[in-house]
């Protein structure tokens, strides 16, 4: 993974980059994650294509860009919390989509954010789900509203 340069950033925002990437970096089969605020944009993101070697015939990533995968999370979380309002089933805490050629995993961080993972489709769900929670539980109290606007203003001035 090419990490991004967090020259400049918070202490807190530099320890986001190092779970982010090392999420990407330790965890089989994961190909790409992102973190997306509660309105659907991007905070945080790996570099999809370069977090796993490529599988023979299989695409690294969502087409596209990080951004996509963004998307795709936003989407996702939207959806399963308009569910969930719809049958009384309280708040989402994971969402999970299998597919023929990759899984995608989205988990509620605080306040609307979502951690979103593609994977492989023979990735160990288990491995993957448990730790998207230790980020989830490392990042979920230092997300203020703060750090959001310094992610956010980060991933701005990257792009």
């Amino acid at each position: 993974m090419t990490a991004p340069s967090t020259f400049g950033l918070s202490t807190e925002a530099r320890n986001l980059h190092w779970l982010l990437s090392n999420l990407v970096e330790e965890v089989p089969g994961v190909h790409s994650v992102t973190v997306v605020s509660s309105d659907g944009l991007m905070l945080l993101s790996s570099d999809p294509g370069l977090a796993a070697p490529k599988a023979a015939g299989r695409p690294e990533g969502p087409k596209g860009s990080s951004a996509d995968l963004a998307t795709i999370v936003s989407g996702i979380g939207s959806l399963t919390v308009g569910a969930a309002k719809l049958m009384d089933g309280g708040g989402v805490k994971q969402t999970m989509v299998a597919m023929e050629e990759g899984s995608v995993f989205v988990m509620s961080i605080s306040d609307g954010s979502l951690l979103g993972v593609h994977a492989t489709p023979d990735c160990d769900m288990s491995v993957v789900a448990y730790h998207m929670a230790l980020f989830v539980g490392r990042a979920g109290h230092v997300l203020t509203p703060e750090l959001r606007s310094e992610l956010r203003k980060s991933m701005e001035s990257a792009q």
